[in-house]
């Protein structure tokens, strides 16, 4: 084979691959979480999105194959020191919102038997899952995109939510959507990732079009159940995951040197996310929905590394290939070929090429909980005293 057909069959095969998260879809100076009185106002959390915030619903068999490893180590061996199906090597944002609530355990995933337990039940549920999109998968495999990766999206989730709750009432346990606090962590990363292949027959402008309505659907649907107090998150800078900076034309590099058409695309689908939580907001004003700028916190970070304590703001610290990103998507994080990882992952943002270190995830988590309003309007802490007043 020459030289020139090797190289084509090579991108070929990592496309799939690379869909499959690209760009799925925090430490030092800031601490991991506010400190919210002794007696929290929410005992209990809800929480959705897709592989940055779950804990545990996919596992190696049933996660994103191209980062199929998440039960082996080195996964989890930060904090945890075991792989827990989360793909970081420790806690992630959502756990730190655990800590900041003081909640007495870290919210279990739903696919698990903790999920059904009594106790598990009063702190709350996380029914997120790597790999999932905004859209429908049928839209994707009525295209031919889907590459039989994650089916589930973020309506999935909420039929996940309905049943949850059927359940919990079946058990006699009375409703307390409106005393929870609703967690929509990242969503729409992998909407765009799966129609790169696709650009002129779908092009991004539709996937943000139907990518946002989805999660306003959502949204509004956690409403009509009755949520008060609800977080949505943005999406991040996923130009700067080591993954995406390895797949991009050199020259396609913004003014933090990471990939400026990835980044401009997810910097649109804030804007039009913010405008529809802005007409949710006239629609329910009962309710508070508090957006967390993850775009912005990022881009602190990655204009500022060493301010945060990071040396490494590219390189994947669990990878391999070397070079400028140590990313090759034929041997990432927990396959055979990679089953150790750097040795000091806290000065590193990226953990295996497209999910980030524990230590990025609590930086990104102070940001939010103890940044005021700069990454979450209203603040975290205007939330928790209008929950504690009783008043959304």
């Amino acid at each position: 084979m020459g030289m020139a057909t090797r190289a084509t069959s090579r991108r070929l095969l990592l496309l799939p691959l690379a869909l499959a998260i690209v760009v799925a879809g925090t430490a030092a100076a800031a601490p991991a979480a506010a400190a919210p009185p002794a007696a929290s106002p929410f005992r209990t959390v809800y929480a959705f999105g897709d592989s940055f915030t779950d804990t545990g619903n996919t596992h190696s068999t049933t996660g994103p194959y191209s980062f199929g490893y998440v039960s082996s180590p080195p996964y989890g061996a930060t904090f945890f020191h075991r792989s827990t199906n989360r793909y970081s090597d420790g806690r992630l944002v959502v756990d730190f919102l655990a800590e900041a609530l003081k909640l007495p355990s870290f919210l279990p995933p739903y696919l698990s038997a903790a999920a059904s337990n009594t106790s598990a039940q009063e702190v709350g549920v996380n029914f997120a899952v790597a790999g999932a999109t905004a859209i429908e998968h049928d839209f994707f495999a009525k295209n031919n995109l889907s590459f039989d990766i994650t089916p589930q999206s973020i309506m999935t989730q909420l039929g996940w939510f309905d049943a949850h709750l059927r359940a919990a009432a079946g058990k006699g346990k009375t409703n307390k959507v409106g005393d929870a606090l609703f967690w929509v962590g990242e969503i729409g990363a992998n909407d765009y990732a799966y129609t790169v292949v696709a650009r002129d027959t779908i092009p991004p402008k539709l996937i943000r079009t139907m990518a946002v309505q989805r999660v306003t659907t959502f949204v509004e649907g956690l409403l009509e159940r009755g949520a008060k107090y609800l977080i949505v998150q943005g999406l991040p800078l996923t130009g700067c995951l080591s993954m995406a900076m390895t797949l991009a034309r050199a020259e396609d590099r913004d003014n933090v040197s990471c990939v400026a058409s990835v980044n401009q695309q997810s910097y649109a689908h804030n804007r039009r996310l913010l405008a529809a939580l802005h007409q949710l907001r006239q629609k329910h004003p009962d309710a508070v929905i508090a957006y967390a700028d993850y775009y912005a916190a990022h881009l602190a970070v990655m204009r500022s590394p060493s301010r945060y304590g990071f040396t490494e703001p590219f390189r994947t610290c669990c990878g391999s290939g070397g070079g400028a990103y140590n990313f090759d998507l034929f041997a990432t994080c927990g396959s055979p070929a990679v089953n150790t990882a750097c040795a000091q992952p806290a000065k590193y943002i990226n953990w295996d090429g497209v999910h980030m270190t524990e230590a990025m995830y609590k930086v990104v988590a102070g940001m939010f909980f103890q940044g005021g309003d700069a990454y979450c309007r209203p603040s975290f802490s205007d939330l928790l005293a209008r929950k504690a007043q009783g008043k959304p």
